[in-house]
C-alpha cells in the first residue's frame, strides 16, 4: 500500500511541475495585439504585461481620442490573445473536484475564523 501511496505523490508532485514550467513558458510568451489596420500594436507578454508600444507616424497628428481608442483596441487584443493562449495550453486546475464532491463550508469557516 505504501508503495501506491508513494506512486500517487510522485506522479501529483510531477504533475505539478510540469503545470509549473508551463505557465513559465506562457509567461515568456509575447503576443501582439493591433487595431486601425496594424497603425497601432501592443507587444504584450504572456503575464499580460505590455512591454512595447507602436504608433504609425500617420495617427501622431490626428485625432487624438481616435488614437485613444486604437490604443485601447489594441490593448484589448493583445490580452485576448494571451488569454486564447492560456486556453489552447489547457493550463487549468491540477486535480478537477470529483463528481458528486461537495465542499463543506464547515471547514472553510474555520479556516477563516
Amino acid at each position: 500500500m505504501k508503495g501506491a501511496l508513494g506512486n500517487i505523490m510522485q506522479q501529483a508532485q510531477k504533475m505539478q511541475e510540469d503545470m509549473q514550467k508551463a505557465q513559465a513558458e506562457l509567461e515568456a510568451l509575447e503576443v501582439t495585439g493591433e487595431s486601425g489596420g496594424g497603425m497601432v500594436s501592443i507587444l504584450m507578454t504572456g503575464k499580460r504585461e505590455v512591454r512595447k508600444v507602436s504608433i504609425d507616424d500617420t495617427l501622431v497628428g490626428d485625432d487624438k481620442e481616435m488614437l485613444e481608442d486604437l490604443v485601447a483596441a489594441a490593448i484589448n487584443d493583445a490580452v485576448h490573445k494571451v488569454a486564447k493562449l492560456k486556453k489552447k495550453r489547457g493550463l487549468k486546475p491540477l486535480f478537477p473536484r470529483p463528481p458528486g464532491l461537495k465542499c463543506h463550508s464547515k471547514h472553510a469557516k474555520t479556516r477563516t475564523a
